[in-house]
Parts: structure tokens; sequence; C-alpha cells
């Protein structure tokens, strides 16, 4: 009797098209098809594979990915220490996720592993920001999915966008992001995505007057500059609106005896 295949004719198997985009460091990065195993190393990253629905093809993260709950279960492979490259190779990935706070050096050993890394830059605006989670969702093959979470994210802007629309007035704010030195702390200084935000919000970054994006901030120029509100950047390494109340000097700042001290 003859055999029947159930085969489909090599003509009617459909074809996965390649995709090509080019990265943040300029480099062409061709994936033959939607990653499948993919490996983040930057917290940024791990949080956008799983807000865009790629959480299941995520296989390892850098040690600083603890959001959401869900990726603290996947093996880290280092982070600010080192990364372990023999642990990323182990892990088979076909594209590594390379974040803005990696280094052009880390990417290029990688590449020289035989691995496919493409780095997201780090986004200056939000307009960027939906255009980063478009990318990794065409590298990961979620487009319908991401489209509706930047539908919904830009109706979160318009909203507070309308909310603020009529004010007449504009708080000013310091955004803390290390006291290690609490009479010079550093501060999100002008550009940064951190001042962005502050305007966006309605609010004024007393950090955009300094010079840098990365800038450190005298007490007297804080007395001066005397902010409504202080917001904590550093309050995953211990700051609390009880340690900024303590420092020496710092009971004298409105947002300090008006108790609007935020982590």
């Amino acid at each position: 009797s003859a055999v029947v295949s159930t085969e489909p004719p090599a003509s009617a198997v459909p074809s996965v098209p390649s995709i090509t985009l080019t990265d943040g460091l300029d480099r062409t990065v061709t994936l033959a098809g939607p990653a499948q195993r993919v490996v983040s190393l930057a917290a940024s990253n791990t949080e956008i594979l799983f807000a865009i629905g790629a959480g299941a093809q995520a296989l390892g993260r850098d040690e600083t990915s603890d959001f959401p709950a869900d990726a603290l279960s996947l093996p880290t492979i280092g982070g600010y220490s080192g990364f372990n490259l023999e642990a990323i190779v182990a892990l088979h990935p076909d594209l590594v996720l390379a974040g803005g706070i990696n280094t052009p050096e880390l990417v290029a050993s990688l590449e020289q592993l035989g691995l496919t890394v493409y780095f997201l830059p780090n986004p200056a605006t939000l307009e960027e920001m939906y255009i980063n989670l478009e990318t990794v969702s065409r590298l990961t093959g979620h487009e319908s999915e991401t489209a509706a979470l930047v539908e919904s994210l830009k109706a979160r802007v318009a909203a507070v966008d309308e909310k603020i629309q009529s004010l007449s007035y504009r708080p000013t704010v310091f955004y803390e992001m290390d006291a290690t030195e609490p009479t010079k702390p550093y501060t999100a200084g002008p550009g940064t995505f951190v001042d962005l935000l502050i305007a966006r919000a309605g609010g004024l970054n007393i950090g955009a007057e300094l010079q840098g994006q990365w800038a450190q901030i005298s007490l007297e120029q804080l007395l001066l500059a005397d902010p409504a509100f202080i917001i904590l950047g550093d309050s995953a390494y211990g700051e609390t609106p009880a340690t900024v109340s303590s420092r020496p000097g710092w009971d004298a700042l409105t947002a300090v005896k008006d108790k609007k001290i935020f982590p």
C-alpha cells in the first residue's frame, strides 16, 4: 500500500522572515526570527521583556533585575561586579539584550564568543522609551501586545498632561541620587530622564540649573533653591525621610519642615 505523508510539501512551509535592526551602538543586528532565548544585562531590559509579554523567553538576568517578581526565578549572570561570560554562553541565548548601563567593551566580548547582542540605549524622552518597547517587541515577536501597552502608556501620560495644564505654579523638586557626601549630594542634571519626568509631571527640577547630567549640588545651593519636594532616588540604599531630616543643616529646607520627602 502507498505510504501517505502527513508532511506538507516544502513549498507550503511558511518561512519566518529574518529581523534586522540597528542598535544603540550603530551596529547592524540580524536574527533568523523572533528570539526565543533571551539573556538580559540590565534591569530596564528585564522589565521591558516582562511588560511586553516576552517574560517566558527570558532565561537569564543581571543581579539588579528584581522586577517583576517572576524575574527573580531567573538565574543571574553577574552585574556591577562584572558579568560571568561563561554562564551567559552556557544558557545558549539566541539574543543577549544589553542596556545603556553596559559598556561597548562588554558587547564586543560577548560578540567574540559568537553571541548575538543588541544594545538598547537609555531613553532620554518618553517617545524614545516607546521606541525601545517597540524595538524589543520586534526582536521577540510581541508587536501586538506592545502596541496595546504603548497606547495605554500614552493615555496615562495624556491624563497627567491634561490634569496639570491649568496649574499656574510649578513646585520645585530635589531628586537625590547619592548622598554619600551629604554636603554635596548627587542629583539629576539637565537633559536626564529624571529631569524630563519631573518637568512632564508639572515640577521644576532644581538640578536642571547644574552642569552635567550626573551633578553634585552643594548644601548652600540646595538651601538657596529651597525645594518644595525631595524625592529619594537612593531610598533603596537606606535613605529615608528620617535620615534626610537628621542631616546637619537640612532642617532649614522647606521640604524637610513640611515633611515633603518621598522615597
